[in-house]
């Protein structure tokens, strides 16, 4: 569900929510690892170069998780969630992604054995492709990480003050998904606390419109330091995984995005109907979906990069007076609003189309 450029995007709108490592961190009650991250960064990262064994895959898995432990150190729970199998629109997309992996990998090997390269045979380069619901890697890899698990809670403090789940490949569901069900699921508990303070770990966009459609107003994102300079496709450094310390993270505090929110589309014009943060909230992640994520194509015109969302905002507060109400209630749309809005989006298409022309 994520969308391409939103984290910078969102960050150079509202730099303040993220706070850097080097600061003190608040306690959390809740931690949630979106663990898929990272095992593949464990695992392979974003270098070609790196070979490694599994047994050094599987312990730099086990000290990042131990560093991640220590920084954060939740109170009452720690909640690890691994991929399972994926709905089938998610999982057609998979597939074509694995079968390009595949197809590269083939072809550098061959690009290789041309230039002369005779392969290492015992240092194979890992294919990523293991990592999927229901292999033999993933089944090592979770009874290891459970054995961990157990290792840490009878030897570490930290690891034995909260609870811990962990919901592994063999569960259906994607992490991400799996995390937001289950704070659906202990939110629907009589004794919930709505004080309740919830950090999830993970680099993907959509964990931070997951965290602001769950409407929990203490929560937070727990991200690597990533690098935008000289183009980079805001990947985090190897390096960080190696030698994970606090200043290699920073937290995206949504709490504090939810406050800008309000601030922005609050102070304007005066409405005709009461004003429901959670209902703009729900409005601007389907604005969102307008410029595309990872199973919608984008509008033509719509693009993070030339400034799109910030033109959906302004016009949504220009014509939140006119539309009588929200556009979305309750997973439902009202479409003569959307349709309004649309209107009004269609109107400097052409405009629009005829300038990036110009550009290219």
């Amino acid at each position: 569900m994520g969308v391409p450029k939103f984290y910078r995007w969102l960050s150079e709108r509202y730099p303040l929510i993220n706070q850097p490592g080097a600061t003190v961190f608040p306690v959390m009650d809740n931690l949630y690892l979106d663990m898929n991250g990272i095992i593949h960064n464990c695992t392979h990262g974003n270098r070609e170069d790196v070979s490694l064994s599994e047994e050094e895959m599987v312990e730099a898995i086990f000290r990042y998780l131990d560093k991640i432990m220590h920084i954060m150190r939740p109170q009452k729970l720690l909640f690890m969630a691994v991929d399972g199998v994926a709905p089938r629109a998610k999982m057609n997309q998979q597939r074509s992604r694995r079968f390009k992996t595949a197809k590269e990998a083939e072809a550098a090997r061959l690009e290789a054995e041309k230039a002369g390269g005779a392969p290492d045979k015992q240092r194979e380069r890992f294919d990523s492709n293991c990592i999927t619901p229901g292999t033999s890697f993933m089944a090592r890899l979770s009874a290891h990480v459970k054995f961990f698990i157990r290792k840490r809670m009878a030897e570490d403090p930290v690891w034995r003050r909260p609870t811990i789940v962990f919901s592994g490949h063999d569960v259906p569901g994607e992490g991400e998904h799996k995390i937001m069900e289950y704070i659906r699921w202990m939110k629907r508990d009589p004794g919930y606390l709505p004080n309740t303070r919830h950090c999830l770990y993970g680099l993907d966009a959509d964990l931070i419109m997951l965290a602001l459609v769950s409407h929990e107003p203490h929560f937070c994102l727990l991200r690597e330091v990533v690098s935008y300079v000289g183009g980079g496709r805001g990947q985090p450094s190897r390096d960080i995984f190696e030698n994970p310390c606090q200043e290699h993270f920073v937290i995206l505090h949504i709490g504090l995005l939810r406050d800008y929110l309000e601030l922005e589309f609050s102070s304007g014009t005066a409405l005709p109907f009461a004003f429901e943060l959670e209902r703009v909230i729900d409005d601007l992640i389907l604005f969102c979906m307008l410029v595309g994520n990872d199973f919608l194509p984008p509008l033509p015109t719509l693009d993070i990069a030339e400034g799109s969302l910030d033109k959906l905002f302004e016009l949504y507060k220009a014509l939140l007076p006119e539309m009588g109400g929200y556009v979305s209630h309750g997973g439902h749309l009202h479409r003569g609003r959307l349709e309004l809005l649309l209107s009004r989006l269609a109107a400097s298409e052409a405009a629009d189309l005829a300038s990036r022309a110009r550009d290219a």
